[in-house]
């Protein structure tokens, strides 16, 4: 065919879809069924144009002469569609149903072909092979069809995640087990199930491996491509494309699987990866593609039809019909049957009955799966019979679900009341009406005042809002409980915490980084919200604060091996994530006052304005830890924080006059220029300096002063430097051996075994009584602080007591001195001095004399701080001071 008359065929298609949309709605028909109808009436007419002008004539034959083939759907059109959807996908609501997802979209269509095929084989004259290799053409749903038509009717959201996460994933499952079905019956070989299972976790999981690692890799080149949308745009439609081809033909795997992965990396991580306003044109641009490929496909597909049904007899009729009621008794199995299963065993939330309902015949099926039989006609070395079997009955079940089910899922859903507002939604939308319409009457009245606007022209007017609020019933929103209404308003916050997240991210004011766990951490605590109300907050606030993952592992690597590269980029993570969590929780709070409130009132309003400042409160502690143990990191991050602030307005006015003509673009540009110049300087990352060296921390430790510097080098080798964060335990045994520790700065506090504390502060010491004494003696140890330790363990230990005789001095000092305010309080707590005052445990063990010369002048040399040791502060249990361990 000429490029011309293929160019025009292709143009006068995109023309004739262009009205199917307002089409579809004025007829109350789904999209894809009405495409179906066009494109069996196009196949039909293609073959008996004679009588059609000369137009319309050289229209038709050239959509007679088009070269639809099988790679044509799959190759072309497929990896539009899959990454499209994907794109568009929920990626986290997604993880929340993957099991239901995984069962409709794995075991339904094992469950569907096995059926399909021995059923038929039972009652047909066809080798089972055939029935089963039907079986999984057709146990395939459509993602076009399926998707259209839950969006067409405004089903709930996460019924469409559930039967669009099948037919994204399904379609993995039934190629998979068409291409094996096909292998056998070419090749006259039967291989065993286990071979069957193999292959199919292979192509399953590694598609998923190969779209990760290509998804990955498009998102780390969006950096380069950053600031230039059409280049960005043009990198993902490279991707799907070559996802499926390098998974299909290089890599063994599926394509499909492999195209959705990819779809749901970008559609997860590029919005934090691109510019915002990148990140909006993709999805719009997408949007057209996934337009043009959803109905192209179907055109085409549907054009087949005729050709496909030429030849069907009274006997396929029949054996149709057998298909269609088995397998929608077989996905009845799974949907009544496995997951209600997942639901009692706690694999999955529990999915509602109305919605197993709508599951049940939301199994549309579509071009995929005449793709599928297309494809085995293509196939010369099948028998000619089980080509035309497989084709007819493929094309009458396709229009059979598209008709049947299709037309009857919109009334369905309409009985179910699915797509209608819940009870908390109206009474909210009624509520907002109100408080709406009647700010709007007085600012129309101020505008009437000040515009000199007849009387008789304002009272038509107030008829209008009178006739709006005379049908919104106000006091539903007083019926609501209070726990529903707070836990409405507990929604809103969550919704608008993470706009206001992103917000920051399209004004600059944080990097990807950072910008990307925010949205992930917002997306949580609003699911929570939405699970558990205002108790789901509290508990997502506390696990908002906790350690993340890769902090807890820089943690972990540090105290093992002392490298402290993750920690200090993790700690400088957490340190901007509280920063900009505790901006946006004091904004919250004003937002809950000024637009909450009007909507569900002042007491409402008050509780969640006091769940908020509990949080602000954890914020301000966990971020006032931080910033007294790194000032200068947090004068930083405050500098930087206000630079992005100040580029970010001063963009947005520069913005604002370019729109009002008052500079020219060119004049625009060079300002942004210079804008981005000017506060760059301050966008330089910080260093979170934790200064973790023996060399720096021993300084700190006053035990250390006057040794000489032959034992200073020894010491300062065996030292590991240790940080710990607040509540942090800290372990003085490693399975047989022993560690004592040094506190150079922050606070530790010990539980000890009479049920008292003990504080420790900088320059004092823990855990040498066990090495000393060769004993177990049972203190936990936890950090208060973000603590800077120096642990020796007990080999070093042991050997610099034996070398250094006085570092030796100065613990034994210690020891003694401790035992002794021990043995003190030991007779105390037995009663032998119950008629006494309590003793000052300090005073006591200060009081006496020193043994000999050398012992007086080893407390001498231990300093204001260690003599501290000798003065153990009572602990914040209230109970008689105590010895500190």
């Amino acid at each position: 065919m000429k490029i011309g008359l293929l160019v025009f065929g292709l143009a006068g298609l995109l023309a004739l879809v262009s009205f199917m949309p307002p089409l579809a709605g004025r007829l109350r028909l789904p999209y894809s069924v009405l495409l179906a109808i066009v494109g069996f009436i196009l196949g039909v007419i293609i073959h008996v144009h004679g009588w059609a002008p000369g137009l319309v004539a050289d229209f038709l034959d050239t959509l007679q002469h088009f070269e639809i083939s099988s790679e044509t759907f799959l190759f072309v059109f497929l990896p539009v569609l899959l990454f499209e959807t994907a794109l568009a996908t929920n990626l986290r609501r997604l993880m929340d149903d993957i099991s239901p997802i995984l069962v409709m979209a794995i075991v339904a269509v094992v469950v569907c072909t096995v059926a399909v095929g021995f059923s038929l084989a039972a009652i047909s004259t066809y080798g089972l092979v055939i029935c089963l290799m039907l079986g999984a053409i057709v146990a395939t749903t459509d993602p076009v069809a399926v998707v259209g038509i839950f969006r067409e009717v405004g089903a709930p959201r996460r019924l469409t995640t559930l039967v669009e996460g099948e037919a994204l994933f399904n379609d993995a499952a039934s190629i998979a087990l068409y291409s094996v079905l096909l292998s056998v019956l070419l090749g006259g070989t039967t291989p065993a199930v286990t071979d069957i299972f193999r292959s199919f976790m292979v192509s399953f999981l590694g598609g998923g491996l190969a779209g990760f690692v290509m998804g990955r890799a498009a998102i780390e080149l969006f950096r380069w491509l950053r600031g230039w949308p059409t280049a960005e745009v043009t990198l993902t439609v490279a991707l799907a494309y070559l996802t499926f081809f390098v998974a299909e033909h290089y890599l063994g795997v599926s394509g499909v699987v492999a195209t959705v992965i990819a779809g749901l990396v970008v559609g997860s991580s590029g919005r934090t990866r691109m510019s915002p306003t990148t990140f909006e044109q993709l999805e719009g641009s997408w949007a057209q593609f996934g337009f043009w490929a959803n109905s192209l496909i179907f055109l085409f597909a549907a054009m087949l039809i005729p050709r496909m049904m030429a030849e069907i007899t009274w006997m396929e009729v029949l054996l149709i019909l057998v298909v269609f009621i088995v397998t929608l008794c077989a996905r009845a199995v799974i949907v009544y049957g496995l997951l209600p299963l997942l639901g009692r065993v706690r694999l999955s939330t529990e999915v509602s009955p109305s919605y197993r309902a709508v599951m049940l015949l939301g199994g549309l099926r579509g071009a995929v799966s005449l793709a599928l039989a297309l494809a085995v006609t293509e196939q010369p070395a099948v028998p000619h019979e089980a080509r035309q079997f497989i084709a007819v009955a493929t094309t009458g079940f396709v229009l059979m679900t598209l008709f049947i089910n299709g037309l009857t899922l919109r009334p369905l859903i309409h009985r179910l009341g699915l797509n209608q507002l819940s009870p908390v939604d109206r009474a909210l939308r009624d509520q907002a009406q109100v408080v709406e319409l009647e700010a709007l009457r007085l600012k129309i009245d101020d505008i009437a005042h000040n515009e000199h606007v007849g009387g008789e022209v304002l009272d038509r007017l107030h008829a209008v809002f009178d006739a709006s609020q005379t049908g919104v019933d106000a006091a539903q929103v007083h019926q609501l409980s209070l726990d529903q209404k707070v836990a409405v308003g507990m929604g809103m916050l969550a919704g608008r915490e993470e706009k206001m997240f992103f917000e920051t991210l399209k004004a600059q004011v944080v990097d990807w980084r950072t910008a990307e766990s925010l949205l992930a951490r917002a997306e949580r605590l609003g699911d929570a919200v939405r699970s558990g109300g205002l108790r789901g907050f509290e508990a997502a606030v506390e696990g908002d604060l906790r350690y993340s993952l890769p902090l807890r592992l820089g943690l972990r690597l540090h105290y093992l091996t002392g490298w402290q590269g993750l920690l200090v980029r993790e700690l400088a993570q957490r340190f901007t994530n509280l920063m900009c969590k505790w901006s946006v929780a004091r904004r919250l709070i004003q937002f809950a006052r000024t637009d909450v409130q009007p909507l569900l009132g002042a007491e409402v309003t008050e509780i969640i304005i006091a769940a908020h400042k509990r949080r602000l409160t954890l914020l301000e502690g966990a971020l006032q830890a931080l910033a007294l143990q790194y000032p200068n990191y947090a004068q930083h991050l405050q500098e930087a924080y206000l630079a992005r602030m100040a580029r970010s307005m001063e963009r947005i006015r520069y913005r604002d006059m370019l729109a009002h003509n008052l500079i020219s673009g060119e004049t625009y540009s060079d300002l942004i220029q210079q804008t981005d110049a000017r506060w760059s300087t301050m966008e330089r990352p910080g260093a979170l300096d934790i200064t973790m060296s023996a060399a720096s921390l021993v300084q700190r430790v006053s035990m250390f002063e006057g040794m000489d510097e032959r034992t200073m080098a020894a010491i300062r080798r065996v030292l590991k430097p240790r940080l710990f964060m607040p509540g942090q335990e800290i372990h003085t045994r490693f399975g047989r051996s022993r560690a004592m520790y040094f506190v150079a700065s922050g606070a530790v506090v010990l539980d000890l075994p009479d049920g008292t504390t003990a504080e420790l502060g900088s320059g004092q010491i823990f855990g040498e009584m066990a090495l000393a004494m060769d004993d177990d003696f049972q203190a936990r140890a936890r950090s208060l602080g973000y603590s800077r330790l120096l642990m020796l363990q007990e080999r070093d230990f042991k050997r610099l007591q034996q070398r250094y005789p006085m570092l030796r001095e100065k613990i034994d000092l210690i020891v003694r001195q401790r035992l002794r305010a021990m043995e003190v309080w030991r007779q105390f707590e037995s009663g032998e001095r119950q008629h006494e005052p309590l003793p000052d445990l300090g005073r006591m063990a200060a009081d006496e004399a020193p043994a000999d010369a050398d012992e007086a002048q080893a407390l001498e040399e231990t300093g204001p701080a260690d003599r501290a040791l000798e003065e153990p502060r009572a602990g914040v249990t209230g109970e008689p001071p105590t010895a500190a361990t």
